[in-house]
C-alpha cells in the first residue's frame, strides 16, 4: 500500500483513542502517517529518523506506512527528534502506539492467517462501507459454514481437517462484522455463475441460497445479481472489493485477491478507475428489488 493521506491538526488523534471501533490496523496507519507528517515538516530524512530509533530508513518506511506496530520507545525518540515537547501531545502519540499493538481478535487465528489477509480483516473492522463484486463464489462475508468449507477445500486440498475447520471458524467469526454494533454497509454484486455453481452438494447450495435470502433483508446489506445477460462485466477482470472509511483522511482502498497474495491500492487515480468499474457493474446488474425473486427462482430450481 502507498502512504495514507495525512491527518491535519484539526483532526486530533484523540478521536481514534476514544473510538472503540478503531482496530490496530487503522491505528498503525494513522499513527504512522502522523509521524510522517512531523518528519516532513521538520525536513528530516528517513535515514536520520532511522538512526534516532537505532534502525534504517526502511524501518521508518514500514512504520510510516502502518505495516508494523510501533514501540513506545521508538515513538518517544521520534517525537523528541521532531521537536514535540508538549506532554499532552506526546501522551496521545504514546497512547496510540500502545493501542496499535493490542492484538485484534483475528490474531488468534495465526495458524491459518496470512499477513495479506490479516490486513483485509483489520481494514474491514474499521470500514464504513464495503462494495464487492464476486465472479466465482458467494462473497466470504455471506457464506454459510458448509459452503465456506467446500470453497476452502478447493484452495487447500492438502490441509488437514483441523486447519480446514479453523479456516471455516475464521470466516464465520469475520461475518459477525455485519450484525455487530456500528456495522458497515455491504453492497455486493454476485455474478450469476457463482450462484449456479454448486460446490459440494445441492444441499450445501440450497442452504447458501437461503442464507442469501436472509441477508438480503438486512438494512445494511444491498445485494445484486449480475445475470448472464449482463454485458460489460469482462471489464472487471475478476473479483473486486472497495473499502471506504468514515474518517475523511483515510482514503478508499481497493482489495484485489490473488491466488497466494493480494494487492491493496489506495492511489486516487487507481481507486477511481475501479470505482467506475464497480458503478458500471451495479448499473448493469439486476436492481436490488429483483434479488429476492431471482434467488427464490434459483432455489426452486434445486428442488
Amino acid at each position: 500500500m502507498t502512504a495514507m493521506p495525512l491527518p491535519n491538526s484539526e483532526q486530533p488523534m484523540r478521536r481514534y483513542l476514544e473510538n472503540p471501533g478503531s482496530g490496530p490496523t487503522v491505528l498503525r496507519i494513522v499513527l504512522g502517517s502522523q509521524l510522517r507528517r512531523l518528519r516532513k515538516e521538520r525536513g528530516i530524512t528517513p535515514e536520520d529518523a532511522g538512526k534516532a530509533i537505532r534502525g534504517s530508513h526502511a524501518k521508518i518506511s514500514r512504520l510510516e506506512l502502518g505495516k508494523v506496530g510501533l514501540k513506545e520507545r521508538d515513538v518517544a525518540d521520534l517525537l523528541t527528534l521532531y521537536g514535540v515537547a508538549d506532554e499532552t501531545e506526546r501522551a496521545d502519540y504514546l497512547a496510540l502506539a500502545r493501542r496499535s499493538r493490542v492484538p485484534g481478535w483475528w490474531q488468534g487465528y495465526g495458524d491459518v492467517m496470512t499477513d495479506w489477509f490479516e490486513t483485509l480483516i483489520g481494514l474491514e473492522e474499521a470500514t464504513d462501507f464495503i462494495r464487492t463484486y464476486e465472479v466465482q463464489f458467494v462473497p466470504g462475508l455471506l457464506q454459510t459454514a458448509d459452503y465456506a468449507r467446500e470453497v476452502i477445500l478447493l484452495g487447500h486440498p492438502d490441509d488437514p481437517e483441523r486447519l480446514i475447520e479453523r479456516r471455516v471458524q475464521l470466516r464465520m467469526e469475520r461475518q459477525k462484522l455485519l450484525t455487530g454494533p456500528d456495522a458497515p454497509t455491504l453492497w455486493a454484486v454476485v455474478d450469476e455463475a457463482a450462484l449456479r455453481r454448486v460446490p459440494g452438494s445441492v444441499a450445501v447450495m440450497r442452504e447458501q441460497l437461503s442464507r442469501l435470502l436472509e441477508v438480503a433483508e438486512l438494512p445494511n446489506v444491498i445485494l445484486q445479481v449480475a445475470p448472464f445477460a449482463s454485458g460489460g462485466l469482462a471489464a472487471a477482470g475478476g473479483p473486486i472489493t472497495i473499502l471506504r472509511f468514515q474518517e475523511p483522511h483515510l482514503p478508499d482502498v481497493v482489495y484485489l485477491e490473488q491466488l497466494t497474495s493480494a494487492l491493496y491500492l489506495d492511489n486516487p487515480d487507481e481507486v477511481d478507475d475501479y470505482m467506475a468499474v464497480m458503478d458500471r457493474l451495479c448499473a448493469t446488474a439486476e436492481p436490488p428489488d429483483r434479488t429476492v425473486p431471482f434467488l427464490r427462482e434459483l432455489l426452486a430450481g434445486l428442488d
